[in-house]
């Protein structure tokens, strides 16, 4: 196969048509390169691997430590040779970790998918009735978040759960007067996202993750029409509680954690 002449440039406002054209085809694909460009533009660069007016992929870099690629081998090959950063969370499609490898090792690989569910389509189960949770409750929803998962969120804090409270949606449950299970999204019209759901150890298999999640589905249909979720493909427990209120796999992606540039020509 001949290799396309793939021009790799940073998106600017001569190409924003182009690029909101092309990632309004696939939005669920795209949701972090629609979400941070909409939201947080100042903290995100995003370059484009195009063939003569066509985009072929993408990179997102977010706060020079997340990276998301989408598109062709070709595309990602191109992209991945002018990513400049030595410690970097990654992302790409599935058919592409092979390419990140050859730029990036890491302890170890996975692999994440999106699952989703459109208004109409759920089917909730409350068996305990979550409630809104505010900063004052950010201490127990950090130890909930941290104990739930330590090697993925070891970092949250009560400090970085307030800050998040005004422009995110938390629930939990309490039992005996203490936050046992929690969830979180952001309200947005494209999709919403969930952040975290988390029970603590002496409360799981008991129905309080399903609750959390159908009533966060009842209050984000209550806004918009679809719902989302990005999670390791064998989080057999996670699949389970999110297949129950409704939603069904999108597609998956290829990630490195923690990942360190070991070769490959940079610019």
């Amino acid at each position: 196969m001949i290799r396309l002449a793939l021009r790799v440039i940073r998106l600017d406002e001569g190409l924003e048509e182009k690029f909101w054209n092309h990632v309004n085809q696939d939005p669920l694909n795209h949701y972090f390169f629609i979400l941070d460009w909409r939201f947080q533009r100042a903290d995100t660069k995003i370059t484009l691997a195009m063939d003569k007016e066509r985009i072929e992929g993408l990179m997102l870099v977010f706060k020079d430590a997340v990276v998301q690629f989408r598109g062709s081998r070709e595309a990602v090959k191109a992209l991945v040779e002018r990513l400049d950063l030595q410690n970097v969370e990654l992302t790409a499609p599935v058919n592409c970790g092979d390419i990140i490898s050859e730029y990036y090792a890491a302890p170890a690989t996975y692999e994440i998918m999106i699952m989703h569910v459109d208004k109409g389509r759920e089917t909730l189960q409350m068996t305990h009735q979550p409630e809104r949770l505010a900063q004052d409750d950010a201490e127990d929803i950090a130890r909930v978040v941290r104990e739930a998962n330590f090697g993925w969120w070891d970092d949250t804090t009560a400090e970085r759960v307030r800050n998040s409270i005004k422009d995110n949606f938390w629930v939990g449950i309490r039992r005996e007067g203490r936050v046992v299970a929690v969830g979180s999204t952001r309200f947005v019209d494209i999709g919403c996202n969930f952040g975290i759901v988390a029970t603590d150890e002496a409360y799981r298999n008991q129905g309080f993750a399903t609750s959390i999640v159908s009533h966060m589905v009842k209050e984000i249909f209550s806004r918009h029409s679809k719902a989302l979720i990005h999670l390791l493909t064998n989080n057999s427990p996670a699949v389970r509680v999110y297949s129950k209120v409704g939603f069904s796999p999108y597609t998956s992606f290829f990630m490195i954690r923690k990942g360190v540039r070991v070769s490959g020509n940079q610019s």
